[in-house]
């Protein structure tokens, strides 16, 4: 009885630890897949009025601190609003939200 006991024991404790490893890799690959977005900085002046316009009427106090933009012409905003709150917002270049 104590040696199914003792093995019960032992499989459970591998099972965790397999299941710690697994969840770190997907982590791992999760931020790899954010760093290949391949967005460039751009002035905010540099953005169609279609992103700026549909900021403007979805966050009115939001102020747009650094836009970047990819090949699919795909903007990343770093937006911060009046109450000291900060975010990031995805559009593409026709001010369609998108969520990344």
């Amino acid at each position: 009885m104590k040696k199914i006991f003792i093995t019960t024991v032992f499989a459970l404790g591998s099972l965790t630890a397999f299941a710690q490893e697994e969840a770190t890799a997907v982590e791992e690959t999760a931020t790899e897949a954010v760093a290949q977005d391949d967005f460039s900085e751009v002035a905010t002046e540099e953005l169609p009025e279609a992103v700026t316009a549909a900021v403007s009427k979805n966050y009115p106090t939001a102020s747009i601190d650094k836009a970047y933009m990819n090949e699919s012409k795909q903007y990343k905003l770093e937006v911060s609003l009046e109450d000291g709150t900060a975010g990031t917002l995805y559009a593409d270049e026709n001010g369609n939200w998108i969520e990344m």
